[in-house]
Formats: C-alpha cells, structure tokens, sequence
C-alpha cells in the first residue's frame, strides 16, 4: 500500500500524519509552531514532523509529502508569496525547494485553508459532489472552490479570500488587510468581540464570552452575533448566485459555536440566494482535525 505525508502548518501549531489513499490518517504527530524563532525553524519542526511520519511506517511506500501552511502560497514554484505577522520573515521562504531536499521526497504545497478545503471537498462532507465550496469562519474568514477534486487557486494561489469582499455591516470598518468595509471586519471571531467591546459591552475576554453572555440573556451580546452571521450569510448567498455549486461546506470555529450563529448563518443564504439556487445545501465539516493534513496529502495523489 502506498502513503502520503500531509502536513498542516498553522501559525501556533503545526502537525503531520501518514495518509492513505481512501483519506484515512493511520498515524499522526503534533509541535508547537516556532514562529517566533523564524522561518528556518519553521522549516525545521515540518522536518521533523515528516521525519517520524516515516520512521511509524518502517518499508511502507511513501509517495511524497503534501504540505498545507499559512500564508499565500505559489502552488507553481512552491514558494511563500505573501504571509502575515503571525509567521514572521515566512513571505519569500522556498517552502516546496527546501522541504523537499531535506527529506528526499518530491513535496506539493498549497495554503492551508485551501489544504483543508481539498480534504472536505473529496473525503469528507463534499465526497461524491462535483463543485464544492468551503468557507471557514474563524480568527479569519476564508475558504476555496474545488471542482472535481481540483482546487481552484487562482493566478497568484490567493483564491478564496472571501473575508475581503465588501459587506454592508462592515462600513467605516478598518479590515485586517487595511481596507474598509470588508466581511472580516465584522463577521469574523475578533470582529464580533471588537463589536461588542465598541458598542459598550463589558469586558469580555474572548469571543467565547460574548457568545456565552447572549445565551444569558445579554441583548447587545446577541445583536452583534446575529449582524455578524447576517453579513456572513449574506457573502455565502452571494457566493452561491455566483458559483452555482453542489455543495456548500461551512466550518471554523465559529461554524461550531452552535445554533445562534449557524441557523442565522444558513437563513440569510437562503434570503440573498437566487430562487433556482435556494436549495443548494449547506453542511457543516466531517473530517475535524484531520481535514488539512488529508487535503495536503491529496495534493501528491493528484500528481
């Protein structure tokens, strides 16, 4: 039987798994993610990780390694076009080069959302659909459109940044990526803080809190949620007038934060979707964790 090694480099944490070629994980590994130490340390933990993927399968056949990670990622040469700070010095790293001559396996790479976008999209939730779009809601919102198993990366491998396109709820709203007006600016997770802290919330701590407090009863806690999923459902109609898929996936922490946000989530795609396209399915993710490591893998398999 022959394996893949994916890989699923996030900003604190990186991990890696030997894959098999129906997408189930038979061993997986895990290490915190040095950012801070820079990109030549990053390098080195993804070799390590590799390294004892293929010491848990002694005479198995590897096939190569597939590796999702942060930032914009060149799927042709390989390389990081673009990163945040949360990778600092990560833009300009010859990621699939250097890899690749360090553990003698040929190595494909690709950002890591799009990683977990193709391990939905062909082994979970999407199996058996031909067009498939994922979004995921989280710290950032982001996401990507595979067809027949192919990911759809764009010119510049920068597809599926659907936290940039313009929102109504997001109006006068600096955006991450220094623009105004974005979804992100609103309908992500720090988004929904920075609402209810701007609007005179009490303290809270995290995203988590202002969830918890509208279960208690806290009117402005709840009113942020609803205009957040509102504009994050209203992006996903969009998408589907424009895409026309099979399937829509929605994960991210936020898809798991329960009924609040999904229900007004799904309901405001349903209200912006065209009549022909209400019908087009909205489903959470099935692979959990998993998800990136077997989409990175599935990135050799295509090859």
């Amino acid at each position: 039987m022959t394996f893949t090694i994916g890989v699923d480099l996030g900003g604190t944490k990186t991990a890696a798994g030997l894959v098999r070629a129906d997408g189930s994980v038979t061993f997986r590994v895990t290490a915190a993610t040095p950012a801070a130490s820079g990109p030549e340390a990053v390098l080195a933990t993804i070799v390590d990780l590799a390294s004892t993927v293929i010491d848990s399968a002694p005479g198995a056949v590897i096939a190569g390694c597939g590796i999702g990670a942060a930032g914009v990622i060149d799927p042709v040469s390989r390389t990081v076009r673009a990163a945040t700070d949360s990778l600092p010095g990560w833009a300009g790293t010859l990621l699939g080069d250097e890899i690749e001559r360090r553990i003698g396996l040929p190595v494909a790479t690709v950002n890591d959302v799009h990683a977990h976008a193709l391990g939905e999209a062909i082994h979970g939730a999407g199996n058996g659909e031909r067009t498939v779009l994922v979004v995921a809601a989280g710290t950032g919102i982001g996401g990507a459109l595979v067809i027949d198993g192919a990911l759809q990366s764009g010119r510049h491998g920068a597809a599926g940044h659907y936290g940039h396109i313009p929102a109504e709820e997001a109006a006068g709203i600096t955006c991450s990526c220094g623009r105004v007006g974005h979804l992100e600016a609103i309908a992500s997770g720090p988004a929904i803080l920075a609402a209810y802290l701007r609007r005179g919330g009490a303290s809270a701590a995290d995203t988590q809190a202002v969830f918890a407090r509208a279960d208690e009863g806290d009117a402005l806690a709840a009113e942020v949620i609803a205009i957040a999923a509102t504009a994050m459902g209203r992006a996903i109609g969009g998408l589907i007038n424009s895409l026309d898929p099979d399937l829509v996936i929605v994960g991210g922490g936020l898809a798991s934060a329960g009924a609040r946000w999904w229900d007004t989530v799904v309901a405001a795609a349903r209200g912006e979707s065209m009549d022909l396209l209400t019908g087009c399915r909205i489903v959470q993710p099935t692979l959990g964790a998993d998800s990136a490591i077997v989409g990175a893998a599935s990135l050799v398999s295509a090859a």
